[in-house]
């Protein structure tokens, strides 16, 4: 069966989450995508624990491989000319460029979009970072939590009166990196047009409060945390303890509130609907949900259509029958060694996502794709005895954190 992105090659030169994941999509729906590492420890998260026993060294972290199935590595030193004579090579040959340096960082090295694109006009250049190519900041180091705090997504997280709280999933990273660069990749290969493709993940994470900030626009008044409709300003819309956990009600129209409020006998509440945490009617809701477990609120949920649904742990939810349906987690062979990941988020119909590969050991595919430039075994070895490019490690470990 053919696959939507058949024919798309893009060289990701990227490290960690944000780059890693947007290359997956793109891989997991069929572009050829090929990892080019420096000839040191490579990718970073390859070195990060937990880690399959039996699997190859270099791909054996749970994190690493994660992101990386569909992948093909190769490993380049770009501090040398040969290796940026390879690089030059495989720009003219891909659809895609895709890094996460800071800005100037390959411009510094002689092999920036200026100089990719004399190789290749035609060539669309994704360059993700904290802040973007321009702007105040744009040198500056920064992480996920970072670049929430700066645009107002952090600070609205949280009970009013209480700390910021952070979230469990990377919202810049994926949603405001990520998502946004696989997003534009398509937008500009559609073009037909060779571009720059500059992804801010503070942009990014910033739209998601599109509507939050047109209110503001609108009426002035700074939202405060804990008091916006969605994020636990309303009794109807919000998380509750019951007596073994903890379940969520999102009883945001009318006829949900009015279902639950029928359901539990106190039609009483109905005209409490949108009144705020700490009253008297928030007080006697929560007593209520504190008086049944959460397996009786999710039975109670399958005969009074309320939106109500149980609080999962990550090992409940992955176990679970709607996982499981949608078939959010598969299994793949990692050379030999069992591995579990998540599925593919997005089903097409008629030319379905697919995994196919394994994640690739560091410069696993070296050799093969310099063979495919037309270089000779000679020139490869030759390559290699000058630190130029190099081939899968011999015994090499690396850590995270280091």
């Amino acid at each position: 069966m053919s696959q939507s992105l058949e024919g798309v090659r893009v060289l990701d030169l990227s490290r960690l989450l944000p780059g890693g994941f947007c290359s997956l999509l793109l891989a997991d729906f069929g572009a050829e995508v090929l990892k080019v590492e420096d000839t040191g420890m490579g990718d970073y998260i390859r070195w990060s624990p937990p880690y399959y026993e039996g699997a190859e060294e270099s791909s054996r972290s749970a994190l690493f491989l994660a992101l990386n199935r569909n992948k093909r590595s190769i490993r380049l030193n770009l501090k040398t000319d040969e290796g940026k004579e390879v690089l030059l090579k495989l720009v003219r040959e891909h659809d895609v460029v895709l890094e996460s340096f800071r800005p100037g960082v390959l411009d510094r090295l002689g092999v920036g979009y200026e100089r990719m694109r004399e190789e290749n006009p035609q060539l669309v250049y994704c360059a993700i970072t904290g802040y973007g190519q321009d702007g105040p900041l744009r040198d500056r180091s920064g992480h996920d939590m970072n670049y929430l705090g700066l645009v107002g997504l952090l600070g609205l997280t949280g009970e009013r009166d209480g700390p910021p709280v952070q979230s469990s999933a990377q919202i810049a990273d994926i949603g405001g990196g990520a998502l946004m660069a696989a997003f534009g990749i398509l937008a500009a290969l559609r073009s037909g047009k060779g571009q720059v493709v500059d992804v801010s993940m503070a942009d990014g994470a910033l739209s998601w409060l599109a509507m939050v900030a047109a209110r503001y626009f609108a009426d002035g008044a700074v939202p405060q945390r804990g008091k916006l409709e969605l994020a636990g300003g309303l009794i109807c819309y919000r998380p509750y303890a019951c007596s073994d956990g903890h379940v969520t009600l999102g009883a945001l129209e009318p006829k949900f509130w009015q279902a639950w409020c029928r359901g539990v006998g106190r039609e009483d509440l109905i005209e409490k609907q949108f009144e705020a945490p700490g009253s008297d009617a928030h007080a006697e809701v929560e007593r209520i949900f504190l008086e049944r477990t959460r397996d009786e609120w999710t039975a109670f949920a399958s005969q009074h259509d309320c939106c109500l649904e149980p609080v999962l742990d990550l090992g409940e939810a992955l176990d679970s029958e709607l996982v499981r349906a949608r078939e959010m987690v598969v299994e793949l062979d990692q050379n030999g060694v069992p591995v579990k990941q998540l599925g593919i988020p997005v089903k097409l119909s008629e030319t379905p996502g697919s995994v196919r590969m394994p994640g690739p050991a560091l410069g696993e595919h070296t050799r093969e794709v310099l063979e495919s430039l037309g270089y000779s075994a000679e020139d490869v070895s030759r390559l290699e005895e000058a630190g130029a490019v190099a081939g899968p490690p011999v015994g090499q470990q690396g850590s995270f954190l280091a």
